[in-house]
């Protein structure tokens, strides 16, 4: 018997991770972008909000989102997958472990994947940012 083609919705959602419901999705032709993010061991990402819906798919390690007004955090661990927030101002960090992360951005062209929440970038590694 010759293998199945399988597939698994890994997570599907009009909200964030925080139960942020997504605004209305501009009325422009969509650009899709996929990128893949290494993330190293005790690190953090910089402040930054994101202008369109995106999700992400933890490949190795873990990763923790936090929301920079209500502090709120959760931790996504390799094989889980996760949605991000559209308008408020949060972060990225690792731990013990470095993550690698899948992320796919559903955008507008022209419009940056993320913005930082000011020049925090200064210092960050290339990519932080956008």
């Amino acid at each position: 018997m010759p293998d199945q083609v399988t597939s698994e919705v890994l997570v599907q959602s009009d909200q964030a991770w925080n139960g942020t419901p997504y605004p209305a999705y501009p009325a422009t032709r969509p650009q899709l972008t996929v990128v893949r993010m290494t993330i190293p061991a005790y690190s953090a990402l910089p402040w930054h909000t994101h202008a369109a819906p995106n999700g992400g798919y933890v490949l190795s390690g873990h990763l923790t989102l936090e929301d920079q007004a209500s502090g709120k955090k959760r931790t996504f661990h390799a094989g889980q997958a996760f949605t991000e927030q559209v308008g408020p101002v949060h972060r990225g960090f690792t731990d013990d472990a470095p993550c690698q992360v899948v992320l796919m951005y559903a955008g507008t062209p022209g419009m940056p994947l993320s913005v930082p929440e000011s020049s925090n970038c200064a210092g960050q590694a290339p990519g932080c940012c956008g």
